[in-house]
């Protein structure tokens, strides 16, 4: 043994997003505590991430901890976080579908949920917006497999298909699909659609940044063209009723384009750099707002009435989006376990109450 404090730990893929995924019993239950032995496993401080397992980009800086359901109906509890490895914040206050498509394996494998069948079907309290999204993940033989025929765009090969059903996702975090009242806002003379399906988003036409909606993420590096999307983004979650938007995650902006090849071209954003792909929770949104009179998504796609498919196109391809009556939004992915063992925090850079637990 060295003189580091170890936490059991699986890394794993969920969708287009990566990140390490802990038992809620193996993490102190003081926020603050859990905060800072997550910061020093991936890194807090650096850029890079380079003295723990985060990366430079958002989508292999998050985490998932899960344990036993504590609401009603539900089969276990995930809280997401999203770690921000330059500024050392740890930020639970949006979800991730992406990681949350590896919640199922990893608590069916984890013993939280026994497996039922060829295919195990089990409902997910995600703590961050107190909703239930429904999972399905392949269990031949009652037990997981990640090989499969299933292949989502922003990730090489194919693996076992998970469904992710999202029953009433609307108001996720305000409590409102239309947070402000009005389903098109003017920032700044630009109009904006903040809506809250999933995740609170601002979506924002392209064009109306001089942008095409085609562009790579690589290609938004002015910095002229990110403090201005900021400055929507953070008047936009005033609107939204956030009261210190500058110091979250979202609401996320989202531009958004015709195009010919699918319903919309979109570019999401982390909040500050593009995805290389989508957010599940960002499609959810887009899509509901296709189908929402007055956003303007929906007058770029005209009138949607579900059941209807959603195709959204991406830096990495398309995701596709069903919604169907209820109102119910499913989308497809896939997920594979990378590592487990044990990750390790500084102690120096823990308060001496997490070393004397």
């Amino acid at each position: 043994m060295n003189d580091q404090i170890a936490i059991p730990c699986v890394v794993m893929r969920g969708g287009t997003s990566r990140g390490p995924f802990f038992l809620a019993s193996d993490l102190p239950a003081d926020p603050g505590l859990r905060d800072a032995l997550l910061l020093s496993v991936m890194g807090g401080g650096h850029d890079l991430g380079i003295d723990g397992i985060g990366g430079g980009n958002a989508v292999i800086n998050k985490v998932a901890i899960v344990g036993p359901a504590t609401v009603p109906g539900a089969d276990v509890d995930y809280l997401f976080a999203q770690v921000r490895v330059r500024e050392g914040i740890v930020d639970t206050s949006p979800n991730c579908g992406n990681m949350l498509a590896a919640v199922g394996p990893f608590a069916i494998e984890a013993g939280l949920v026994a497996a039922g069948g060829d295919r195990t079907r089990l409902r997910i309290h995600n703590v961050n917006t107190g909703k239930l999204i429904d999972a399905t993940v392949a269990t031949p033989g009652g037990r997981v497999t990640y090989e499969g025929e299933a292949r989502i765009d922003g990730v090489p090969g194919t693996a076992a298909p998970i469904e992710l059903s999202f029953p009433n996702a609307a108001g996720a975090r305000t409590g409102r699909l239309l947070p402000t009242g009005r389903p098109t806002d003017r920032i700044e003379g630009i109009d904006v659609t903040c809506i809250d399906a999933a995740m609170p988003v601002m979506l924002v036409r392209a064009a109306d940044l001089g942008c095409t909606g085609r562009e790579a993420p690589s290609d938004f590096a002015d910095s002229g063209f990110r403090g201005r999307l900021e400055r929507l983004r953070i008047e936009a979650g005033r609107l939204m009723g956030f009261p210190d938007p500058a110091s979250m995650v979202i609401p996320k902006p989202i531009l958004i384009a015709p195009t010919s090849e699918a319903t919309l071209s979109t570019r999401y954003f982390m909040p500050h750099d593009c995805h290389s792909a989508l957010a599940v929770t960002g499609a959810v949104a887009i899509a509901t707002a296709c189908v929402t009179t007055g956003t303007i998504a929906a007058e770029m796609v005209g009138p949607l009435v579900p059941p209807v498919p959603i195709t959204l196109a991406h830096p990495s391809g398309e995701l596709v989006v069903r919604l169907e009556p209820g109102p119910v939004a499913r989308v497809q992915r896939t997920a594979r376990r990378i590592f487990e063992g044990q990750v390790f925090a500084r102690r120096s850079h823990v308060p001496h109450s997490v070393l004397a637990a």
